[in-house]
């Protein structure tokens, strides 16, 4: 009797275990951010539930995380190393082309995945209104861990804990989204001309519009897309979307090349 007893406790006592064993990987996007990162954002004049913006850049491999300050604009917070991305200097154009994609984007909450086999991962949102388009196609285009990529961006473990768990407190500190620009390099005119010769030159500065928006009000401009391109801060006073086919407002190509 005794031994039956002590044998079902034992079994109960596993099973708890292995209970908290799976919470504990199921709770993997609830963890803190770490002191350092805290520290940093204070120094900078931060939170961690003020508005972030990413940017990723492939030709270095870098992933910048930048914050609303207390002045209105946006600080760099950190810069992490992207550990994988797949393909070429380039946009992703179709299913399979093994292409990490580029453009503007905004990340949702409903984009998180904190149950990832990649450890956490978010996605880009692709295709945006910009691909849809342009008849792109491709399925979970995401930023997550593993360091392992195909058409992704894969950082390492680490990184992408800090990075999600930034992503998650912003959500909770009220914001609906954040903007997520990807790009092919930094976007300065050296880097444009010596990719002069690239098929995607007219599209990549395209993107530097935006890119250069964000540069000289220090905010993640607003996006749009007509005559399939991206447009930037338009601020007329219509309310319904632009046709991404159908012609851009009077003004838009003037105001973008006054940036």
């Amino acid at each position: 009797m005794l031994t039956n007893v002590l044998r079902t406790f034992v079994l109960l006592l596993a099973v708890t275990v292995l209970a908290g064993c799976q919470f504990a990987g199921d709770n993997r996007g609830n963890v803190p951010l770490p002191k350092p990162l805290l520290e940093r954002l204070a120094a900078i004049g931060s939170s961690p539930a003020e508005p972030m913006m990413i940017r990723v850049y492939k030709e270095s491999s870098e992933l910048e995380v930048w914050k609303r300050t207390t002045s209105g604009r946006y600080a760099l917070l950190k810069t992490y190393p992207i550990c994988k991305w797949s393909g070429t200097l380039g946009p992703k154009v179709k299913q399979g082309d093994y292409q990490s994609p580029e453009g503007f984007y905004d990340v949702t909450p409903a984009l998180l995945n904190p149950k990832s086999s990649y450890h956490l991962s978010f996605n880009t949102g692709f295709p945006n209104k910009f691909d849809q388009a342009l008849e792109r196609t491709g399925t979970y285009l995401m930023i997550h861990g593993d360091c392992l990529s195909v058409g992704c961006y894969a950082m390492t473990d680490d990184g992408i804990k800090e990075i999600y768990a930034l992503a998650r407190e912003t959500f909770r500190g009220g914001n609906s989204a954040f903007q997520l620009q990807l790009l092919p390099f930094r976007m300065t005119e050296e880097n444009l001309m010596r990719h002069a010769a690239s098929p995607h030159n007219a599209f990549w500065r395209n993107l530097k519009i935006g890119t250069d928006a964000f540069d000289l009000a220090g905010q993640p401009p607003t996006w749009d897309v007509c005559e399939q391109r991206y447009v930037f801060n338009q601020n007329d006073p219509r309310t319904a979307p632009l046709d991404p086919n159908g012609a851009c407002p009077i003004g838009t190509f003037s105001t973008m090349a006054a940036l």
